[in-house]
């Protein structure tokens, strides 16, 4: 804080002198004011001396020049001004308490969270078991909008336009096609859209082409193409309950990560890309992710054997914590904290999908060794 915003009385009798000599009333004078010092003094109004033969200040504070008592029961004699210490020493701050340690928080609104969760979680499930076509609806809606988000942030953020249009129907296409026709069908309705990012940016300037187009076929590869191996998992005879053991178990991991990092987390996992997970969160959630996917081998999954789950929840876990540390690396490139608001308490669609989307072909893989494609 510096002088002048220390505000001074604008009584008369307080200024400092013009150059018509000294003030009747005015208090002695005294050693310079050091500006310096003061500002390591408690905020008090600063009083300049009073010089014998004037001083260079500006000479536009006419109530300076009044002559005699300020007051009618105010003798003539010249007394100090009672704001005006007559041995001045520095006055220290005094010393502050310690702030009150303050208590963990979640960052977000958990009330919010747990309702959304809870509400898209009815949506999944209940599409998942009543008609397997309507599940597949729900991937393509949630890739389109997914890509959606991704491409507005690389938009505003670093000037990269990854054309929309063919990514949102190439993006649909290639979930069906998983459904429909295999992995064959995933990776051909892969390379027609990136194809088609190709030809449609051809219709802008060629300024940013190469960014354009590379950022496009990085998406496609990311959202869409990594999501149909959760419509490759439900083509199996099992495959509602392949589904729901791949979410129930990347959830699982999520949640012990959080429970354990929270409750016990010291010692930080990845400080440059996420400052908020921890060595003992990823303990966490690979000892929930194992113990819940032992349960679901033995009791969910045809043919499925305990010790199979205790490999799959360590995959689970491994896969679902470098999804969320890469998405998180692409949000701090980017200078965002989330990359949507569609969702309160979570963010956008891709702040869910960080997750599931480099989990779900770790688990197609998985299953088709020990169990097979079904």
């Amino acid at each position: 804080m510096n002088d002048s915003s220390w505000g001074a009385p604008s009584h008369a009798g307080y200024w400092a002198p013009s150059d018509g000599g000294p003030v009747p009333g005015a208090a002695p004078a005294g050693p310079t004011y050091d500006a310096h010092n003061a500002q390591q003094t408690r905020p008090m109004p600063i009083v300049p001396d009073v010089s014998a033969h004037g001083g260079d200040q500006d000479d536009d504070r006419g109530a300076a020049r009044l002559g005699g008592p300020l007051f009618r029961d105010e003798s003539p004699t010249a007394q100090p001004h009672p704001a005006v210490p007559q041995n001045p020493e520095p006055m220290h701050d005094a010393p502050q308490p310690a702030p009150a340690p303050q208590k963990k928080s979640a960052g977000r609104d958990l009330g919010a969270a747990i309702g959304v969760g809870v509400g898209l979680g009815a949506v999944i499930v209940a599409s998942l078991f009543i008609v397997k076509a309507v599940f597949v609806g729900v991937v393509a809606v949630a890739v389109v909008v997914g890509l959606w988000e991704l491409t507005k942030r690389l938009d505003e953020r670093k000037g990269i336009k990854a054309p929309i249009v063919p990514l949102a129907v190439g993006g649909a296409a290639m979930v069906v096609a998983g459904y429909v026709r295999g992995a064959e069908g995933a990776w051909v309705a892969m390379a027609l859209t990136a194809l088609a990012v190709l030809v449609w940016r051809m219709t802008e300037p060629p300024e940013g082409y190469l960014k354009d187009v590379t950022a496009g076929v990085f998406a496609a590869f990311y959202v869409p193409f990594l999501a149909t191996f959760v419509a490759m998992m439900l083509t199996a005879e099992d495959g509602p309950r392949r589904v729901f053991m791949f979410l129930l178990l990347t959830v699982v991991s999520d949640t012990g990560a959080y429970a354990v990092g929270w409750r016990f987390g010291r010692h930080k996992l990845a400080p440059r890309i996420s400052p908020g997970k921890t060595r003992e969160g990823l303990l966490g959630a690979v000892s929930f992710a194992m113990v819940a996917g032992a349960l679901c081998m033995q009791f969910l999954i045809d043919d499925g054997m305990w010790w199979q789950g205790l490999l799959l929840g360590l995959a689970v876990a491994a896969s679902a914590t470098l999804g969320d540390l890469g998405e998180s690396m692409i949000k701090r490139d980017l200078g965002i904290k989330d990359m949507g608001t569609l969702l309160p308490g979570h963010g956008g669609i891709m702040d869910r999908l960080d997750s599931l989307l480099p989990t779900a072909p770790v688990v197609w893989l998985l299953l088709v060794l020990f169990v097979g494609s079904g």
